[in-house]
């Protein structure tokens, strides 16, 4: 019986101690997790002109620091994962070569709509947000539905807009969770915004792990960077009109030359993609003024990087994209 009780007594004091060490790991990573976010955002207006000026921004560059990973130079220069992986495929995400100059894809070609409000197109995982009055647009980086989840395509509008919002969990998933709703806190999916659309229960919103911008990972929502909700939450009102695409190949014009941009199919809808690049190609007005042998670089690499189509002779931004740091 005396070992018995030694034996009880040192399990119960080896319990204590986990649980204390345990506790106190939880508010270590609780008060990490409410600190103040490193990263932040202004807004930045492009301007456009249909259909002559529809490829906005400008190729930047990046000098990698010392413990920079590839997700937080993409987050710092408004990208999301996908976007700077497609660029730099063999380069480790995790461990950039310190000191080396990449070049970030900071531009793009504008999706195929009539430009009005929100616009979001799936295969590249990006939001556009257009003031037509203005003849602006603003873009963000996005996490979509993963397979199995995918985010629903039609036209919508924004339908409810809750700060610090509680997540309603689906029934298919409140086993999971444990609960049927998550109360608004730091674990909260959602992160600090939510905007609501008229497609059943989901919604753009932040996000509390942002790694995930730029992936397919949510259940069908549209998660934006935590320092891209703050500014486009105040800026979207109820009613406001939101268009849901999926147009990996995108042709535009800048400075009088033509450009591709061609992203891979995330959803596994196109069945053959060069023959849905074909036609898409068959189908464009200026096909004429375009090189077939750049215009199958641009659909073969599928870097998402806007790329120069034009016949030559012409200053290649998509070349320069291509071969700079390939080395």
């Amino acid at each position: 019986m005396r070992n018995f009780k030694g034996y009880w007594d040192t399990f119960c004091m080896k319990t204590i101690t986990t649980l204390l060490l345990l506790l106190a790991l939880t508010a270590l990573f609780a008060r990490e997790s409410l600190a103040e976010d490193p990263f932040t955002a202004e807004i930045v207006r492009y301007s456009y002109q249909i259909p002559n000026q529809t490829v906005i921004g400008d190729p930047s560059s990046y000098l990698v620091q010392n413990k920079d990973t590839m997700l937080d130079i993409g987050r710092h220069k408004g990208l999301g994962y996908n976007e700077v992986n497609l660029l730099y495929p063999e380069m480790d995400p995790w461990i950039p070569p310190y000191g080396k100059h990449i070049i970030a894809p900071t531009f793009w070609v504008l999706p195929p709509t009539t430009h009005e409000q929100l616009v979001i197109n799936l295969p590249e995982l990006r939001l556009y947000y257009f003031n037509r009055a203005s003849g602006t647009v603003q873009t963000y980086p996005i996490g979509i539905g993963d397979e199995g989840w995918e985010s629903p395509l039609g036209t919508f509008h924004i339908t409810e807009k809750r700060p610090n919002p509680a997540w309603y969990i689906p029934k298919s998933l409140q086993a999971k969770y444990g609960m049927a709703v998550m109360p608004p806190g730091p674990a909260n999916p959602l992160g600090e915004y939510m905007m609501k659309f008229s497609a059943g229960p989901y919604g753009v919103h932040g996000t509390a792990m942002p790694w995930g911008v730029g992936r397919l990972v949510s259940h069908g929502c549209i998660r934006c960077y935590p320092e891209h909700i703050r500014l486009l939450f105040p800026q979207v009102s109820i009613g406001t009109k939101l268009e849901i695409i999926y147009e990996p190949i995108k042709f535009g014009q800048k400075d009088g030359l033509i450009f591709v941009e061609a992203h891979p199919d995330v959803y596994r809808k196109i069945p053959d993609y060069y023959a849905f690049a074909m036609e898409k190609l068959k189908h464009y007005p200026l096909a004429q003024r375009i090189d077939q042998r750049r215009f199958w670089v641009a659909i073969t690499l599928q870097s998402g990087v806007p790329i120069n189509v034009s016949t030559p002779p012409a200053y290649d931004f998509g070349r320069m994209m291509i071969e700079t740091d390939q080395d």
